[in-house]
């Protein structure tokens, strides 16, 4: 297969040559018009005449176009591929090196230092991604779905990716689902992805946006209609006339955040501001295509959606939401003050960022410079420490050659490089900030606790591009730049203008450095070491089968009260660094996890000696002893990134079942895939049965789908209590479960095919 820094023509119009035939065959199956959701999804079932399109119910089988890694979670992924035993992946993948960035100093030397101190980790995998076919994108590149907006996504396309924000693509038309590793081994070694089939929330946007309202206002509303839950099991899908006046990169926007709702994706339909994004990123031949199909890349009219958002554009105002979650909604302004009043939240800002995979095109920065190359007319400056992360190489060589960053740096800030940064946690504050309690304003996606810097302490608030800026100026998290205004050096009173954003650049991107490394035609002589001594890498070694007996008398190692994001189950941060060692990253396990018996944080009962440890030591001690044991979860566990090491790390310490009053859905599956039972209250207060000193036992192994498990608390001296949890297997589900996990599946069955 070509794999090149970009995608090939030829794979896109394979995908469309089929699309008018399975579009018809959709509308006969269901007897009615079709959201462009269900147009996508059956143009990529692996059987599309005799599969099931029961929405909410109904598990498919699907066939992506494509697969994209970052480096973080991309190691554990290709360390599971190793183990598969095929000479090259089947569809065509990608590898970007945009997590392990730390931000510090400034571009040059946060670059110069994480080449060195990751040179381990991108040379694994350079050579992994040379051997297999993989393309390679250098740190340096820009963020993983910046980059695939420019160069891979395709209106009508399917892709997965090892990321919570994959969805990002979305704003090309593509459904592109964020997947934790070993979904994405399955579809690299050639087998489906096999996923429920979703149902549809339909937003309907009309009007179009103005003044200091942005892209980034209508997912923040979104958020808060839908809360963190809303969208889960779901693909939201934008429409209306609204949606057309709306650029690509601000449906990206749009999209990318869906994650931040639960939403399996999101998605828009192809529009003239697709087409021109695509022509403007050197892909006018792909455009050209979809033109053709253009009616079968939109909604039908008056297709079915299970529920339905309207938002006026022409009436919403800027939103800030946060602290501590995405949905928690506040006007500028006079919202955000109150709000900050009753809970005495510092209204003095310690930081303001800009960028992100959410909010880095070309759009986002014109807009937030044209705030700034104002401002410094008037003489005023950044009130606090301003930090700006260009999306990709490609929109930093166009913003310099532009005068933009000039404009930016003007009033204080400080470019940062292409690269995740303080987004994910990979950002060195100054402890003397970090120490107490202290506000950031950014354009990023999630604001959990140490989401950003590691300490509970930094309050974090997601607002726009150009929100950021004007509080940068104001310096307060309570100005509105709609109507107050900022004191300049020489006395004068002054009003921000609203900003003005340029789509796409007049003089064309400009692509600076090639940071892309295409694999070699063969790269069968090529040999991938990993060192048995290093901390960072660890090969993988299978986990066991299932025993054939129901799980009995497990102690419960954790009971979490709250929020339990993956964020708090795996974290990231300084944890990043061992991304690729199962060993050493499962040090971190349930480090953030609120104890729900004492409220402590990352520690709890151990049942061996009755005394107080850190989670990660309890569950060492455990599987030392070959102790199963279980964990308790509260409403919506597993919430946030997509990384499966959340799921393997229990797994490899021992656990064997994971209750909760409710799922997010990638963890949902990444526990299945790794031999974990996720199961869900049927009546969620009997969360609250569940004791410190409690033994459970799960009977009736293995799950048998559609069907409750029956699950009995066992308490010294006292009486067993006996409950019911279900859960969401399907019967191929199932088969994951006996084998231990999905990827001891796909082993055997790569075994078999090789033999044939």
């Amino acid at each position: 297969m070509t794999v090149s820094a970009g995608t090939p023509i030829e794979l896109v119009n394979g995908v469309y040559a089929k699309l008018p035939k399975n579009v018809a065959l959709g509308r006969k199956r269901l007897g009615r018009p079709l959201t462009l959701t269900e147009k996508i999804l059956i143009n990529h079932l692996s059987k599309p005449i005799k599969q099931e399109l029961e929405r909410s119910r109904s598990y498919a089988d699907f066939q992506p176009d494509r697969v994209a890694m970052q480096d973080a979670t991309a190691q554990m992924a290709l360390l599971q591929f190793i183990t598969a035993g095929l000479p090259t992946t089947a569809v065509p993948s990608t590898v970007h090196c945009d997590h392990l960035i730390l931000a510090k100093s400034g571009a040059r030397i946060d670059m110069g230092v994480a080449i060195d101190t990751n040179k381990e980790v991108y040379e694994f995998l350079r050579s992994v991604s040379a051997k297999y076919g993989i393309g390679f994108w250098g740190p340096g590149s820009g963020i993983i779905h910046q980059v695939v907006l420019e160069h891979y996504a395709f209106p009508g396309g399917m892709m997965i990716g090892t990321d919570s924000h994959t969805p990002n693509a979305g704003g090309l038309g593509m459904v592109a689902i964020g997947v934790g590793g070993a979904d994405a081994v399955d579809v690299m070694t050639g087998f489906p992805f096999n996923v429920r089939w979703p149902k549809v929330i339909g937003v309907k946007l009309s009007g179009s946006l103005s003044g200091w309202s942005s892209p980034k206002d209508v997912i923040l509303e979104v958020a808060r209609i839908l809360t963190v839950e809303g969208g889960t099991g779901a693909i939201v899908e934008y429409f209306g006339d609204g949606a057309d006046t709306i650029s690509a990169t601000g449906k990206a926007t749009i999209c990318n955040m869906g994650a931040e709702i639960g939403a399996t994706c999101s998605v828009f339909g192809y529009d003239a501001q697709m087409s021109k994004f695509l022509r403007a990123t050197g892909r006018a031949d792909i455009a050209a295509a979809a033109d053709l199909v253009a009616e079968h890349l939109r909604p039908d009219e008056g297709a079915d959606y299970d529920q339905t958002i309207a938002i006026d554009l022409n009436s919403l105002k800027p939103l800030i939401n946060g602290p501590h979650t995405p949905d928690l909604a506040h006007r500028v302004g006079a919202g955000v003050a109150k709000a900050a009043a009753e809970n005495n939240w510092p209204l003095e800002i310690s930081a303001a960022l800009i960028g992100s995979c959410t909010n880095s095109s070309y759009e986002d920065i014109t807009r937030a410079a044209s705030v700034a190359r104002f401002a410094a007319s008037k003489g005023l400056k950044a009130q606090t420490e301003l930090l700006i992360t260009p999306g990709s190489e490609q929109i930093r060589a166009t913003i310099e050659r532009d005068g933009l960053l000039a404009d930016l740096e003007a009033i204080g800030a400080t470019v940062l490089a292409n690269a995740c940064g303080p987004c994910i946690g990979q950002w060195e504050r100054s402890k003397e900030i970090t120490d107490k309690t202290n506000t950031i304003v950014n354009s990023f996606n999630r604001n959990f606790p140490k989401r950003n810097d590691g300490s509970a302490n930094t309050l974090s608030f997601v607002t726009s591009p150009d929100t950021v800026i004007a509080l940068a100026l104001a310096g307060r998290l309570d100005f509105d730049p709609t109507t107050d205004t900022i004191t300049a050096p020489d006395g004068t009173k002054v009003s921000l203008a609203q900003p003005l954003g340029e789509v796409l650049p007049e003089n064309g991107y400009k692509a600076g450095s090639d940071t892309f490394v295409a694999p070699p035609a063969d790269g069968s002589d090529i040999e991938v070491i990993v060192d048995p001594n290093s901390e960072r890498l660890q090969l993988l070694q299978p986990f066991e089968k299932w025993d054939g007996n129901d799980f009995i008398y497990m102690p419960v190692l954790m009971k979490a009260k709250g929020k339990c994001t993956t964020d708090h189950i795996s974290a990231a941060g300084k944890w990043l660094r061992y991304r690729g060692h199962l060993e050493n990253i499962s040090g971190n396990l349930f480090a953030g996890a609120v104890n729900a018996f004492t409220g402590a944080v990352g520690e709890g009962y151990d049942k061996l000696d009755r005394q107080t440890r850190p989670y990660p030591e309890i569950a060492k001690r455990y599987s030392k002893m070959q102790i199963q044991w279980c964990a308790v979860g509260d409403q919506n566990y597993g919430e946030g990134s997509s990384r499966e090491h959340a799921a393997m790390e229990p797994r490899y310490r021992g656990a064997r079942v994971i209750f909760a009053r409710s799922f997010a859905r990638i963890h949902e599956t990444n526990l299945k895939k790794q031999g974990i039972v996720p199961l869900t209250f049927v009546d969620p207060a009997d969360y609250d049965k569940i004791g410190e000193n409690d033994q459970i036992s799960v009977r009736e192994m293995p799950p048998v789908p559609d069907k409750p498990v029956r699950c009995i608390i066992h308490r010294p001296g006292e009486k067993d209590v006996e409950f019911y949890a279900n859960h969401t297997f399907s019967p191929e589900q199932v088969k994951w479960f006996k084998a231990g996990s999905a990827l001891n599946l796909v082993r055997e069955r790569v075994k078999k095919a090789t033999k044939k």
